[in-house]
Parts: structure tokens; C-alpha cells; sequence
């Protein structure tokens, strides 16, 4: 119940933050206007009207500062790439290697400053955790009694900071075609809402996602890394809050061997590839 109306509410938001966005946007509409795949013109105030209703709605049903503070600063560093930053360096690789030149671009900035925000947003997360008994005690287990988890350390929120950031990277990869980051996000969002931990933060980023899929859809919008960053890292953040040491580790494994074959293969390809994901991949896409 709570993720429903979590979502309900971010949907709402980011539906009524974009028609007011497109209606008076901030510097002009060509400062958010770009080319897509296809040579059409799309407006990337997509990307502000999710932060807007993810981050809103995670604030106002409680998800906890660490997925607001994960949704509202990776938006942050993704519009500084979305406005600021330039095409000479693409990719994890393309941007370090241009840092280890010295030359310091606008993606090496936002991948740094989402791996800071990871690891505010998990400690935030797991001192809550904390306070409120998630990770003194687990009733989820199968003798439905109780038993001790322990405390988080130091690894458990390393390893959550990773798992947010690298999530928020993750969807960023797949923001190429109408559709497919807010298809993933909705997809990884309703998983991810089934623990009463979660429900908050995932069910805000599936309802901001589900409110703007339309213009999304039909070529007219696109999140940028602005609503994919934001998207990615609010899923990051409630995975963190469900997982513990064990699962935090899987997913981070899983999100590494996917951003290392992100350098060497197009997903573009993989998906269109593949029987199945294909057909989801363009479905309601004009």
C-alpha cells in the first residue's frame, strides 16, 4: 500500500512538473532541447520533472533522507553534464582517461560526485536502519522468529555507496531509445518495492517513471542523465535499504560485470538482438 501511493504521488508530481517545465523553461527551450537517435528534437526536462516528483515523493511518504539525498544529488550531477558537458569523452573509461591526462571533464565530475553521494546516501541509510531495528534484528527469516543481523560497518556501507552510484550509472546506459530507461526503471522498481523498507523509495521512482512514460514514448522527452542518474540512484538506494551485506555484494558484482561490458558492447545491439527483450524494448514506442 505504501509503494502504491508512493507512487501515485511521484507520477502526479513529475507528470504536472513537466507540462509546467515545458511551459516556462528555465533558460529557454533550446537550452533543453537535443537531437535524438532518430533526428528528432526532444526536450530533456524530462529529466528535472522525475527528480522532481521521485525525490519530492520519497521525502513526503518517508522513505528516509538517504534516497531523497541520492535522488536530488545525482539530478544535480547529471544536469551538469546535460547542460555543461561535451562529447569528446564518453563512457566510465573515456572519462577517467581523460582525468588521468589531467584534463578534467564534466563526466569525470559526476562520476566522482555520485560515488560521494552513494556513500552519504548508504550511511544515511544504514544509520536509519539502525534506529529503527532493520539491522538488529530480521523477522523475515524462516523460522519466522527472530534473529541477530549485527550492526553495518564500514564495508556494508562502502559496498552500499557503490551499489547506488553504480545503478545510477546503469540507467544512465540505458537512457538511447524512447522508453527503455523508464521500462527499466519501473521493472527494477516494482522488485525492489516488495520490502516495507523499500516500499517508499521504490515505489516514488516507479511512479515517477510510469507519469512521464508517455511523452517518453512518443519521442518527445528524454530523462538525460539528469532523470536517469536520478532514477538510477533513488533504485540504488532502495535496494540498500532492503539488502544486507550479502545482497549488497550480488548486486554490486552484477552492476560491475554490467558496466565493464558496457565499454565493449553495445546494449542497443544486445537488446534488439534478443528475442523477448526486443519485443519489450519497443513496446508502445512509436
Amino acid at each position: 500500500m505504501r509503494a502504491l501511493v508512493s507512487g501515485a504521488v511521484a507520477g502526479a508530481l513529475a507528470a504536472s512538473t513537466l507540462r509546467l517545465l515545458r511551459h516556462r523553461p528555465p533558460g529557454g527551450a533550446t537550452t533543453w532541447d537535443r537531437t535524438n537517435h532518430a533526428g528528432r528534437t526532444v526536450t530533456l526536462l524530462e529529466g528535472p520533472a522525475y527528480a522532481v516528483g521521485a525525490a519530492g515523493a520519497s521525502a513526503l511518504l518517508g522513505a528516509g533522507p538517504g534516497p531523497v539525498v541520492a535522488a536530488a544529488a545525482s539530478a544535480g550531477l547529471g544536469a551538469l553534464d546535460d547542460l555543461a558537458g561535451d562529447s569528446d569523452s564518453k563512457g566510465l573509461k573515456g572519462h577517467l582517461g581523460a582525468l588521468a591526462r589531467g584534463q578534467v571533464t564534466t563526466g569525470a565530475v559526476k562520476i566522482l560526485g555520485l560515488g560521494v553521494t552513494g556513500l552519504v546516501s548508504a550511511a544515511l541509510i544504514d544509520r536509519a536502519g539502525v534506529s529503527d531495528g532493520a539491522w538488529v534484528t530480521d523477522r523475515a527469516h524462516a523460522g519466522g522468529g527472530s534473529r541477530p543481523r549485527g550492526i553495518p560497518g564500514a564495508i556494508d556501507t562502502l559496498v552500499g555507496g557503490a551499489v547506488i552510484a553504480g545503478t545510477a550509472n546503469l540507467l544512465n546506459l540505458l537512457d538511447l531509445r524512447p522508453g527503455r530507461a523508464l521500462k527499466a526503471t519501473i521493472l527494477l522498481g516494482a522488485l525492489t518495492a516488495t520490502s516495507p523498507g523499500s516500499a517508499a523509495a521504490a515505489g516514488a521512482a516507479t511512479g515517477a517513471a510510469i507519469g512521464l512514460l508517455r511523452p517518453d514514448l512518443a519521442g518527445e522527452a528524454m530523462l538525460g542523465d539528469t532523470g536517469a542518474n536520478s532514477a538510477g540512484a533513488l533504485l540504488g538506494a532502495a535496494l540498500v535499504q532492503r539488502a544486507g551485506r550479502r545482497g549488497r555484494l550480488v548486486a554490486l558484482a552484477a552492476l560491475t560485470a554490467l558496466t565493464l561490458a558496457s565499454e565493449r558492447v553495445s546494449f542497443t545491439r544486445v537488446i534488439e538482438s534478443t528475442p523477448g527483450l526486443r519485443e519489450l524494448d519497443a513496446l508502445g514506442r512509436r
